[in-house]
């Protein structure tokens, strides 16, 4: 299931590969004043307790050129966590938003290529998990509120918020719940 669809993608099996467009995101209100809610985002609908697990490699080329996992209730409701290419490094990002986004980041480790991200969701919580190169998501970046109970979207998203856009390729994309 496709939010705002690409104009172009591939899926096969646990595997998707698509083109994000330029001027799309996912943000709301905090510090920057403005609300997108046009990022392309796919996976299934999940209740309760899952998880998703992304494993991917982009062709970041801009100023907050991002991908990763997301789990999104709504468009005021939703975690987004991955690789943001912030002045000009990739950084480990991870987005909490309940009617107001915030934002995590720190720099990726050096030479950081292929990068793997886990959403837990238990109950009313998330834990966001990472790992790098092939390495298991181990490493915990932030444990956030969820709203327990509500249906949401689980899987895969990517966005271009300034730039002319890229491709993104999930070599994983599993959701378990």
């Amino acid at each position: 299931m496709w939010i705002n669809e690409p104009a172009s993608w591939t899926a096969d099996g646990d595997t998707l590969t698509f083109s994000v467009t330029g001027e799309t995101d996912l943000w709301r209100q905090t510090h920057y004043g403005y609300t997108y809610d046009t990022a392309p985002m796919y996976g299934r609908t999940v209740e309760g307790d899952a998880k998703v697990r992304v494993t991917f490699t982009a062709d970041y080329a801009e100023q907050y050129d991002q991908a990763g996992a997301i789990l999104r209730a709504d468009e005021n409701n939703w975690i987004k966590a991955g690789v943001e290419f912030v002045d000009g490094a990739l950084q480990i990002s991870a987005v909490v938003t309940r009617d107001f986004s915030d934002w995590s980041v720190m720099r990726a480790p050096k030479g950081t290529t292929s990068v793997t991200f886990e959403l837990v969701r238990e109950g009313d919580s998330v834990h966001i998990n990472w790992g790098v190169d092939g390495g298991e998501p181990v490493t915990l970046l932030r444990l956030a509120y969820f709203p327990p109970g509500v249906p949401a979207l689980a899987g895969a998203m990517a966005a271009a918020p300034v730039g002319k856009g890229f491709q993104v390729d999930f070599s994983e994309v599993v959701i378990t719940g």
